[in-house]
C-alpha cells in the first residue's frame, strides 16, 4: 500500500470528525467518526488481508468509547479514548521493557531492522510519547473548548507524532542492521 493511502486511511477519520464537529457538533462527530473509521479499517484489509495492530486497536476503542458517547450523549466518553488509548500503549511498552520483551520489536520487525540496543532505546521513546500524549489528551479536553480539544487532535497530536516519528530516524539508522540473506542449500 502506498504510503499517501496508508495516511489517508489512518488519519482520514481524523480529519472527517474534525469537519463534522465543526458543522454540527461533536455527537454527530462522534457517529461518523466510527462509521468512517470502519470504513478504513474494512479497506485496509481487502487491500492487505490483514490489519495493522496499532489502527485495529484504536478503531476498537473508538467503537466503544463512541458508542459511550452516544448512547449517553455525553462526550466524555470519546475525549477520554485517547487517554486510555496511549496509555495503555505506554502501559504495554513499558510492561514489556521490564519483562525483557520488546513488544515494539515485534509490531514492527517487518519494517524496520535494528540491532537490540536500537530496539530498546526506540521502545522507550515511544513509551514515553505516549505517555505524553495521555497527559497532553487529559489538559488540553479538562482545560479548553470541545472544538479546541477536536482542532488539537487534528492540528495538534498528529504534527507532533509526525515530528516526533521524524526525530527518531537518526536512532534507527545508527542502530539499523542488514537483514540476513537466507543461505539455505
Amino acid at each position: 500500500m502506498s504510503p499517501w493511502l496508508r495516511l489517508a486511511l489512518e488519519a482520514g477519520p481524523l480529519v472527517i470528525f474534525f469537519v463534522v464537529n465543526a458543522q454540527a457538533g461533536i455527537l454527530p462527530a462522534t457517529g461518523i467518526f466510527m462509521v468512517v473509521t470502519l470504513i478504513s479499517l474494512s479497506v485496509n484489509y481487502a487491500m492487505e488481508r490483514k490489519l495493522p495492530t496499532m489502527p485495529l486497536i484504536t478503531g476498537v476503542f473508538v467503537l466503544v468509547f463512541g458508542g459511550l458517547t452516544l448512547a449517553f450523549e455525553d462526550d466524555f466518553f470519546i475525549k477520554l479514548k485517547p487517554t486510555v488509548v496511549n496509555g495503555m500503549f505506554a502501559g504495554a511498552l513499558f510492561a514489556g521493557l521490564a519483562l525483557r520483551r520488546n513488544l515494539l520489536k515485534i509490531m514492527l520487525q517487518a519494517a524496520v531492522q535494528l540491532d537490540a540496543e536500537g530496539w530498546r532505546k526506540l521502545t522507550w521513546r515511544w513509551a514515553w510519547f505516549f505517555l505524553l500524549l495521555a497527559v497532553l489528551n487529559e489538559a488540553v479536553w479538562r482545560t479548553q473548548t470541545t472544538d479546541f480539544w477536536v482542532a488539537f487532535k487534528l492540528w495538534g497530536v498528529m504534527p507532533l507524532t509526525i515530528v516526533f516519528s521524524g526525530l527518531q530516524v537518526p536512532l534507527i539508522l545508527r542502530h539499523a542492521v542488514d537483514e540476513e540473506p537466507s543461505t539455505q542449500v
